[in-house]
């Protein structure tokens, strides 16, 4: 039976289906879960500084939790070296991989779900150590959420909708000020127990928020219990009659005119169910879901729900295309709302799926490569958006091409490569400009203008960031109005203008969270360069911007932004977190986040 791990809940180990006694002390779960929680090996040196800062000998203590961990492992792994690499035979049960990467049926079905990581233990002898289980834990948390919103939409999908609101009441119980949640929880209580009930839910969610948030949720919360119906057509009929209002619809949602275009769709789906041919309902569905995510704001969980019955359908047709473009499209939602862990799972089973097409496996390539940029996997990003380039090239796809270069020079900026960037983000501009892709240009611009500001042309950011925040205001979009408002908040800080600027910072994320399906990366990204102007220019309340980036960064496993949190808690002078900072960072290789540890370190033995 081998080796089973579980650290969800009071953590325990069994080997061929028996217990192991629980080791005395805590360090071993300790060493044992840095070490199947983080991704690169790390030294012993640097462990032992971890875990064992208060030991006469920290190395020796070391070796001695690593010779009673090995004890505790058995002959299924082994646990050696310089850097520690701890491999494990493979069939090895362990609770957080399956959660992060298996199915949503075994992840719901974990002993220790919703649980805390190594529950019930602490570590106050060692502070960077525990400052690293507590961002772990939130990360856990994190996954926990994705993996319940998930089983919801997907059992709502097929049609059992009181086990989906279990699920979406659990949800919410773990997430209560997560708009999101309270989303998928309205959809849920309206399928299983009617509309009066769904309603119910959006006054309780909206009470909540104006009592405890001092807000109120977006207009997605009520029109989530307002979906609107759709009867079939007079006189459509048949498998050609709905590919006609599926092309209608896509072909109005591509002229701008999206009310019209949802409107065919979701006729289309009506014709599609009054038939006896599944393909037909698949196609209208993941056309529907993919306009909702796309077209529509504030509408991803409709689309989500829509994506998992159409390619669920589509696989059982045995449409394996049709069936990787919904599964993609739902690990684009995973994606955007920072859902990393669950977003690869996705993808690996739409690139199963997706035979040789170049624009699907262009798609496939591009987004894993965005979650491996925000999650700070540079290298593996580096190729995945490089082949991304390449097979959308081939495929021919203005869109695709353009969203790809752009991810692709963002990776190079965020590491620092600022020649790289601009060759990049230039040729991409040239290319927007040329195939008339008007609302997709503040995207580019805005990290284009990044490299402005850092070469020290403020007037040519700032030229650049003024356009690209007067289009994200033309077409609607709160991401690109944000991450224009962010640079335009760091050229203020450049001219001078600390008031100004410290305005727009604040605004930033903001713009970002008028929605509740924006692209989470980019109200962290904002709140980045909030937290170093405050630190910067000692703005009273500044560690109250740190502990949102720290959430956000920690509960979704930006690991970057979460290592520059910690920097910033440093900063404040806050013991320990300048040795969980060196933790983190080691585990990322950026030179311009080294850059950064030696700018603190250097800082800290000053003060």
């Amino acid at each position: 039976m081998g080796l089973s791990i579980q650290l969800l809940g009071p953590p325990r180990i069994e080997r061929d289906g028996l217990p192991v006694p629980t080791p005395r002390g805590h360090k071993q779960w300790g060493l044992l879960t840095y070490l199947l929680r983080t991704p690169a090996p790390s030294s012993r040196e640097r462990l032992a500084a971890l875990l064992f800062p208060e030991a006469d000998d920290p190395l020796g203590t070391l070796r001695w939790t690593l010779s009673a961990l090995r004890r505790l492992l058995g002959e299924h792994a082994e646990l050696t070296g310089d850097p520690v690499r701890l491999s494990l035979r493979p069939g090895t049960f362990v609770d957080v991989d399956v959660l992060a990467r298996g199915s949503w049926v075994e992840a719901l079905a974990l002993p220790g779900l919703g649980h805390e990581l190594l529950d019930g233990l602490v570590f106050r002898s060692s502070p960077a150590f525990e400052n690293w289980l507590e961002n772990e834990r939130r990360h856990v948390a994190g996954t926990t959420a994705a993996v319940l919103r998930e089983g919801a939409l997907a059992l709502l999908a097929r049609g059992q909708a009181q086990a989906a609101t279990d699920h979406a009441l659990e949800l919410v119980r773990l997430n209560p000020f997560d708009e999101t949640s309270h989303v998928v929880l309205v959809r849920c209580l309206g399928a299983s127990a009617g509309a009066a009930a769904a309603a119910l839910q959006v006054a309780a969610c909206t009470e909540l928020f104006a009592r405890e948030l001092g807000a109120e949720p977006s207009p997605a919360l009520r029109l989530a219990a307002e979906v609107p119906a759709a009867a079939p057509l007079p006189r459509v009929s048949g498998r050609a009659a709905v590919l006609a209002q599926i092309e209608a619809g896509e072909a109005a949602i591509a002229a701008g005119a999206v009310d019209t275009g949802l409107g065919r769709l979701r006729g289309a789906v009506a014709s599609a169910r009054a038939g006896a041919e599944p393909e037909p309902l698949a196609r209208a569905l993941i056309g529907l879901g993919s306009a909702l995510v796309h077209a529509a704001r504030g509408t991803d969980e409709e689309g989500a729900t829509a994506l998992q019955e159409g390619s669920g359908l589509a696989e059982a047709a045995g449409n394996g295309p049709l069936a990787a473009t919904g599964i993609r499209e739902l690990g684009w939602v995973q994606f955007l709302r920072a859902r990393y862990d669950r977003a690869e799972a996705s993808l690996a089973r739409a690139e199963a799926l997706a035979g040789e097409s170049d624009e699907e496996l262009a798609w496939i390539d591009v987004i894993r490569g965005s979650c491996r940029s925000d999650v700070a996997d540079y290298a593996a990003a580096g190729e995945l958006l490089g082949a991304a380039v390449a097979r959308s090239e081939r495929a021919a796809s203005a869109h695709l091409t353009a969203f790809a270069r752009t991810m692709l020079g963002r990776l190079h900026l965020l590491r620092g490569e600022l020649e790289d960037a601009r060759r990049i983000l230039d040729e991409t501009l040239t290319y927007v400009d040329a195939r008339g892709l008007t609302g997709f240009q503040p995207w580019p611009q805005s990290f284009r203008a990044e490299i402005d500001l850092r070469a020290g042309d403020v007037d040519a950011a700032e030229e650049r960031l003024e356009r690209a925040f007067a289009l994200g205001c033309e077409v609607g979009d709160p991401c690109w109005q944000s991450v224009a408002a962010r640079g335009l908040g760091l050229v203020a800080a450049k001219r001078g203008d600390a008031a100004r600027a410290l305005e727009l910072l604040v605004e930033a994320p903001g713009l970002c969270r008028r929605l509740p399906d924006t692209y989470l990366w980019i109200e962290a990204y904002a709140l980045d360069a909030l937290c170093a102007f405050a630190l910067e220019h000692g703005v009273e309340g500044s560690g109250r911007w740190i502990d949102e980036l720290e959430a956000i960064a920690a509960g979704h496993g930006m690991r970057e932004l979460l290592a520059r949190a910690t920097l910033y808690r440093a900063g404040l002078g806050e013991p320990g977190t300048l040795d969980a900072a060196r933790a983190l960072s080691a585990q990322i290789e950026n030179p311009a986040l080294e850059e950064l540890v030696r700018s603190a370190e250097t800082a800290a033995a000053a003060a």
